[in-house]
C-alpha cells in the first residue's frame, strides 16, 4: 500500500461546505478527505480513458491509411519482423 502523506489546500467557504455535505451520515463517505481522494481516482481514471481512447483512435487510422499487417499468431515474431522492415 502506498504511504499516505498530507497535503494542505485552500477552499473557498462555498468548497469547504460542498466537501463536507458529501461526507458523513446519509452519505457515501465517511469523511471529507475519502470524497476527495475518491474525486482525484475518478479523475485520474478518465484521464487513463483519454489516452486509451487516443490510442484506439491512431489504431483505426492505421486500419484506414492500411498500415497494418496480418497476425500470424505469435505477436513476438510479428513484433520483431515489423522492426527488421524499419530498418
Amino acid at each position: 500500500m502506498s504511504k499516505t502523506e498530507s497535503l494542505n489546500i485552500s477552499l473557498t467557504d462555498e468548497m469547504k461546505k460542498f466537501i463536507t455535505s458529501q461526507s458523513g451520515n446519509g452519505t457515501l463517505y465517511a469523511t471529507p478527505s475519502e470524497y476527495v481522494r475518491d474525486l482525484i481516482r475518478h479523475d485520474y481514471e478518465r484521464i487513463e480513458a483519454a489516452q486509451l481512447r487516443d490510442k484506439i483512435i491512431d489504431g483505426y487510422h492505421d486500419a484506414i491509411f492500411e498500415r497494418t499487417t496480418e497476425f500470424s499468431g505469435n505477436l513476438k515474431n510479428d513484433l520483431a519482423s515489423f522492426k527488421m522492415k524499419k530498418k
